[in-house]
This record gives C-alpha cells, structure tokens and sequence, in this order.
C-alpha cells in the first residue's frame, strides 16, 4: 500500500468522524456510573502494597493529580485495575476505565462525559478489531488503551479532528504491552495501564502543538494491523454502530479477575443448597481463556489468588458473595482445603459461546450427590446487569475499605453522578485532592 496513492480518509479519520454525534442523556448517566466506579476502584487499589508503591513513585496519592494536567493521568492510571475489579469490555476483551477515566479527571477542564465516551469507544473499537492473535500475545489494555486515551485527551483539549487524528497517530504509533509478565508474579500490568494514559495525554500534546501524526497508523503497510494484529479486521474499527460501545462495557462485582467472575456466579448458586456441608470434590468447567490465564491451584499472592479460579470458587462456597479481605495474603490459608478439592477443565461449548458470553458451571460433589449451577453471563455483563444501586454500594464498599471518611466518600459520590445534570468538574478535583490529602491509609 502506498499511501501516497490512496483516496479517501483513512481509517483513523473516518473512526473521529464517527465520534462526532450527540450524547443521549441516558449514556452520560452510563458515563458518570463508569467515572464512578473508577473512583471506588482506585481509592482502595492506593492503599494497598502495590498501590503505596506505585505511590512512592508517582509523588503521592493519585487523585492528587485531579485536574492538574500534565503527567497526572499517568500517576492515577494504574491504581483502578490493582484490585482486579475495573470495568470490561467482553468482545474487545480490555478495560477502558482505568486507562480513560484518569486521562478524563487529569484535565483542569472540559466535557468530561462527552470525552469519556468517545475514549471508550475509540478503545473499545479498535481492541474488538485485533483478533485473537494478538490477544495471544499482547495485552488489549495497553496496546488498545493508547488510542482511547488520546481520543479522550483530545476531547478534553477541545482539538479539531485533524489535531484529533494526528493525536491517534502518535499514540497508536507507541502502541506496547507484551503479555509475559502475566506469567511472572510482577506487577507490570498495572503499568501497562498508566503507561497507555499517558501516551494519550502526551500525544494529544504533541498534537496540540502542531506535531502530525500518521494518519494511515491503523491500515498502513507498516501500521498496527500490519505489525501487531495480522489476523485483525481494521473494518471493524470504522464500522456503523446503533449505540455507543459503553453501554456493552460491564462492571465487576467481585475482586477478582473477570475471567473467574462466571465462576464465582455459579459457586454462590450452589452455596444455599449445600446446607454448610463441605464438598467432597469441586468440578469448574469454564471456556478456556479462563482455564488458561486463572488456574493456580495454589495461589501464593494476593495477586495470584486473583487470578485462581480456585481459590474462587473456594471463597464462594465457604464465604458466601467474596469481599476484598478474603483475597488478601493471611486469609489464603483459611480456603486451602476446598481448593485442593477443584477440578479445573475447558469446556468446549463454553469456550465456543465466549467472548460473546463469559460462562461457567460448577458441580459439587457431597454425601448427599452432586449438585451443578450454570453462569451464562457473569453479574455485571449487561445481559445480566449490575443496576445503578449495585455500583453505588460497590463503590461505597470500597471507599470504606481504603478508609474514608463516609460524609467525604458520599461527596464525591455525589459530585460525580451530578456530571450528567451539569455538576461542575471542578467540584469532583476539590473533593479528590480533599482526599488525597489526608493522612496516608493502609487497607484493613
């Protein structure tokens, strides 16, 4: 391809024209919801081990960098997905949330809703677009998360569309996030996270100030599709939808890797009728991506523990709905034995209905024979939605876990879900950097 010689807008013009179309009021309600649980996400990712140290790196606690621009969105980009509880898109298979969502808040001003969509749409089009290829070997967050966070930035910055396409170009241009370090017990991931908001933010700088980008990054003989997503459909990128993407975008109820969610659905299906009897045996049967990224029989971290489906099911069963603490390191002990009771298998109807649908069964075994209960799509997924109620009290869960104080966690509540109805921005960065100053906290 030469593209010298093509006609047209490219993929990345045609993807910002299609940005350009109203908000109904209903997805901005969707918007501030999405901001929302960032917040309760990110508020007690900082106080725990990794979220202190990331801290000690970044200069403090992250909602200090609210609307202050710079690299703020950096400092707050990793701490929403510490917990394993960010929001998900299935298809494109990432988390827009905690890349967009700091992007949006690090900016002293703007429509905060109206570039929070965009961010989550530019993302969530280009991660359904990669194929499974490049899921095989990169992760969508970060690789994907660039061109959301420029699009958002861009947003914010009130930059034409050329501006916004060359921002698309720098930022896709730096695309990264090798999937080893999931196999290893390290923290990258997360950066992955910070490191995709402040590409975006850089780029939509650079942008800003007269620095073109590529136009043609997307389809371009030496573009992303070439170089990181062979098997990907670019059209996809570009093609009519009926609805903003955000309102396929689900939130996570538990603290725990999505992939273990449908699991954790099921197990709490079954918990009522076991009648406090101990399994003999625990049988997961799952698709195989969640086979693949989540089962450790013996979860050592609470990182690692995150991502068991065994010590999932085994939280479930034992405790009922999982909260943060049965996660954490002094409690894996307690769950030992069920686990060593599971079973972890693919199932191929399953693996064929996913991404599509996250689904799991699970079967325990006791004296009085075995019982079985299927998740065809996990809580929070919108064929089977967390409703506005749930993710308030989620958030509210967490804010109590990083220990702020309840009249001071409600503002913020509140000056969030007021975005909708034209609550200012600016009272949300008072109430964060009210926050931020506190004395530091450590989780419970």
């Amino acid at each position: 391809m030469n593209v010298s010689q093509v006609e047209g807008p490219s993929a990345s013009e045609r993807l910002v024209a299609a940005l350009d179309r109203p908000l109904a009021p209903a997805t901005r309600e969707q918007a501030a919801l999405h901001l929302l649980d960032w917040l309760g996400c990110a508020l007690a990712g900082a106080v725990g081990e990794t979220g202190q140290a990331i801290a000690r790196v970044v200069g403090g606690h992250p909602f200090a960098g609210a609307g202050r621009g710079g690299e703020a969105a950096a400092a707050m980009g990793g701490f929403g997905s510490l917990l394993e509880m960010d929001d998900v898109h299935r298809a494109a298979l990432l988390h827009p949330g905690p890349v967009v969502v700091p992007v949006v808040l690090a900016a002293p001003s703007g429509d905060a809703l109206g570039a929070l969509v965009a961010g989550y749409e530019a993302m969530i089009r280009l991660g359904r677009s990669v194929g499974p290829g490049h899921y095989a070997r990169f992760h969508n967050t970060a690789t994907c998360g660039g061109i959301g966070a420029a699009v958002a930035a861009a947003r914010m910055a009130g930059l034409d569309g050329p501006a916004t396409v060359s921002a698309i170009g720098h930022a896709v241009s730096l695309s990264g996030g090798l999937w080893q370090c999931r196999n290893e017990p390290v923290a990258t991931k997360h950066l992955h996270v910070a490191e995709a908001a402040r590409r975006g933010v850089a780029a939509a700088r650079y942008a800003a100030a007269g620095l073109a980008g590529p136009r043609f990054i997307l389809e371009g003989p030496q573009g992303f599709f070439a170089g990181l997503a062979p098997d990907g459909d670019v059209g996809r990128v570009t093609a009519p939808g009926a609805d903003w993407l955000i309102h396929e975008v689900s939130f996570k109820p538990w603290p725990a890797c999505r992939h273990a969610h449908p699991v954790i659905d099921a197990a709490l299906m079954l918990r009522a009728g076991l009648g406090g009897r101990r399994p003999r045996a625990v049988r997961v049967r799952t698709y195989a991506d969640a086979v693949l990224f989540c089962d450790r029989a013996e979860p050592r971290t609470p990182a690692e523990a995150r991502f068991s489906l065994q010590h999932a099911v085994a939280v479930a069963l034992q405790d009922g709905p999982p909260a943060l603490e049965a996660f954490e390191e002094a409690a894996l002990p307690a769950y030992a034995g069920i686990r060593a009771r599971v079973i972890v298998e693919a199932d191929p109807g399953l693996t064929a209905a996913y991404p599509a649908h996250f689904g799991a069964e699970v079967t325990v075994e006791t004296e009085g024979g075995p019982q079985s209960a299927r998740a065809t799509d996990a809580w929070g997924d919108p064929e089977n939605p967390m409703d506005r109620a749930a993710v308030l009290a989620k958030y509210e869960g967490l804010a109590d876990w990083a220990r702020v104080p309840a009249p001071l966690a409600r503002a913020l509540s509140e000056a969030a879900l007021a975005l909708p109805g034209g609550g200012a921005l600016s009272d949300l960065h008072d109430l964060m950097h009210r926050i931020a100053a506190l004395p530091p906290r450590e989780a419970p």
